[in-house]
């Protein structure tokens, strides 16, 4: 049941996303293209293919390999990995993902993104560090991506979970029609639900959707009774206005059930070598990290409205309201 997805990852020791020392299996595949995304390797649902121009020695193994002339021809590895160098190794527009350049490489220098596993296969990994989740109140946090884009793996997975007497967090970001998160909730745990923006149009700009959707299954989701965390990325020149924190403080108070906790997550750059290695640019790569000190302010404004709330999410951090 449940079959098999592509997972770009299963993290270990993470403790910004649920209660306790965690385990994060990232599914591959989102309906949002968010200007500041994290994890850009987890949007697409298809394979793809990561260059790594610190490990590459331009050998020359992945050229020969190739069957598709996808592959640049070896050039000096100073001039590759030089300070705003365009050199790429690979020809995105030829290559076909067939990973070949991959088998080839005996440096870890190309790297496949995306491995088919069964439910089994990742509770089996999630499994081992069962004595960290009993100590920490701990367990599975089922991210992405977007798990809700994959409902019958999704319950699959957070049941099997449960079967096993693991704790579990479903992370979404609500765009989805209400009957694919609705069937998930009754093997999720608590509920990580991200909240980006109230108004629709600056949603639109930075994520490519609006946020109706989103905004009507929060309101649902608190009518459910389960435990839900609110998560917003604050983004310069987003939502980092005073006013945005005034307003959404108000819209979370005023919705018909209860908000466990409001998690503010200060926007970095740390991911901006992913982009490299998918060839992509990122648009906010010279965007410079939040410092978690100018969220001091917005996080007070929830605390004032009657939440609870914190400035990273930490699953060890005290947010009872002051």
């Amino acid at each position: 049941m449940g079959g098999r997805v592509l997972i770009t990852d299963i993290q270990k020791f993470c403790v910004n996303d649920g209660p306790g020392f965690r385990t994060n299996v990232y599914v591959k595949g989102c309906p949002l293209r968010c200007a500041w995304c994290h994890n850009p390797e987890t949007i697409d649902t298809r394979p793809e293919l990561y260059w790594k121009r610190r490990l590459c020695v331009q050998c020359g193994e992945c050229l020969t390999a190739c069957p598709k002339d996808a592959i640049l021809p070896p050039i000096d590895p100073a001039l590759a990995q030089a300070e705003g160098s365009h050199y790429h190794k690979v020809d995105r527009k030829r290559c076909d993902l067939c990973m070949e350049c991959v088998t080839a490489c005996s440096y870890g220098a190309l790297e496949a993104v995306g491995k088919s596993m069964t439910v089994d296969e990742i509770l089996d990994v999630v499994e081992q560090d069962r004595p960290f989740y009993e100590n920490s109140g701990g367990g599975m946090t089922l991210t992405g991506g977007e798990p809700t884009m994959f409902p019958e793996f999704s319950e699959s997975l957070l049941a099997g979970s449960g079967k096993r007497g693991l704790h579990n967090c479903l992370d979404t970001n609500g765009y989805c029609a209400w009957e694919s998160l609705e069937r998930l909730l009754p093997y999720a745990d608590i509920l990580l639900f991200d909240v980006k923006h109230l108004d629709p149009a600056a949603h639109q700009r930075m994520t490519g959707a609006d946020n109706a959707r989103i905004l009507q299954n929060l309101e649902k989701l608190t009518r459910t009774g389960k435990e839900v965390w609110i998560r917003v990325p604050v983004v310069p020149g987003f939502n980092d206005s005073i006013e945005f924190h005034q307003a959404l403080a108000r819209h979370l108070a005023s919705l018909p059930g209860r908000v466990a906790r409001v998690d503010l997550l200060p926007f970095h750059n740390w991911c901006q070598d992913k982009y490299g290695w998918l060839g992509v640019e990122w648009p906010l790569g010279e965007t410079e990290a939040m410092d978690p000190g100018m969220l001091e302010i917005p996080v007070d404004l929830y605390r004032y409205a009657g939440l609870k709330a914190s400035i990273g999410g930490s699953g060890f951090e005290s947010t009872g309201t002051e």
